[in-house]
């Protein structure tokens, strides 16, 4: 009919259904980064991206969309969920600690979020010793003996068994000192403490990494905590009554000391500031960072400021 409008095709990746409703092909990558209402932090999607591509270097992927859709909070810990895709796959990205899954392998977000957290969970479970990896590294003999303390304890069925626990805890206290300890810990005109000396020791430790009078409740928490738990461990190695709660309060105890005092010592010995050198903001995290020689980094949450953690000095 002259002068009506021509009906338009179809494209060739539309789908007619069969109502004749057309459902338009997939909007691309591109138009949807241009389009997108992003409430998240354009840092922190940097940081993503960066991630995945180096996670993904093998096979040359580059990131071509990503968005953050939820965080959820389990058990004080917040998961950051991330739809990303690349130009070749399409993935979940979870945090804390960061990994990525394929969607052909995991299509549901809800289900690989219980998968990760499970995952986590059971990593966690296997990583022995320290909570935190460094920590486990500057006081790896250390934590060795505790890992022994605990074995111990799971094993144990006897009182003479739970005693045992706590002559290993004391070793473990004893090695801790031992590695930590230095001959300039020791005021001028004072006399070194014994090496097994763990409570006189652990003050001067304590005084050395948590100096000056900002650091004052620090030093008198550290110096109680190791007291209290070297007098707790001495008295299970002697009690002849002894039950596995006993044993239990001996090795938790012991594990609180080696993370109180490993927290104090990295801070000592590895500074970082509080706050962001950039913009003064205190929302600071450490990060992955494949591009720094250390393999992680300093993260403003603000301002997106990221600096080596090994080149970072106290402000």
């Amino acid at each position: 009919m002259p002068g009506a409008r021509r009906k338009s095709k179809p494209s060739k990746k539309a789908t007619v259904m069969a109502d004749g409703c057309i459902i338009p092909p997939q909007v691309k990558d591109q138009a949807l980064n241009q389009f997108k209402f992003d409430t998240g932090n354009e840092h922190e999607a940097d940081r993503i991206a960066r991630y995945v591509e180096w996670q993904c270097q093998k096979d040359a992927e580059r990131v071509t969309y990503l968005e953050k859709l939820r965080t959820e909070n389990v058990f004080g810990a917040d998961y950051d969920c991330w739809n990303v895709r690349t130009d070749k796959e399409r993935y979940w990205v979870i945090t804390h600690p960061t990994n990525l899954y394929s969607q052909d392998l995991f299509p549901s977000l809800d289900y690989t979020l219980s998968f990760h957290i499970g995952l986590m969970a059971r990593v966690q479970s296997q990583h022995k010793g320290a909570s935190e990896e460094r920590v486990g590294d500057r006081l790896a003999a250390a934590f060795r003996r505790w890992e022994q303390a605990a074995e111990a304890l799971d094993a144990s069925k006897e009182s003479e068994e739970v005693q045992a626990v706590g002559m290993r805890c004391r070793e473990c206290l004893i090695a801790f000192v031992r590695s930590v300890a230095e001959p300039d810990m020791v005021p001028t005109g004072q006399e070194p403490p014994n090496a097994a000396d763990v409570i006189h020791w652990t003050e001067l430790i304590a005084d050395t990494v948590s100096p000056g009078p900002r650091a004052a409740d620090i030093r008198g928490f550290l110096k109680a905590l190791a007291k209290s738990t070297w007098q707790l461990v001495s008295w299970l190695t002697h009690a002849a009554n002894a039950v596995r709660y006993d044993g239990t309060l001996a090795v938790d105890a012991t594990y609180a000391v080696l993370n109180a005092y490993g927290a104090a010592i990295l801070r000592h010995e590895r500074p970082t500031s509080d706050r962001c050198s950039r913009c003064g903001s205190v929302r600071i995290q450490v990060v992955d960072d494949p591009s720094f020689e250390s393999g992680w980094g300093i993260a403003c949450g603000s301002c997106g400021f990221v600096q080596d953690a090994s080149q970072e000095t106290t402000s």
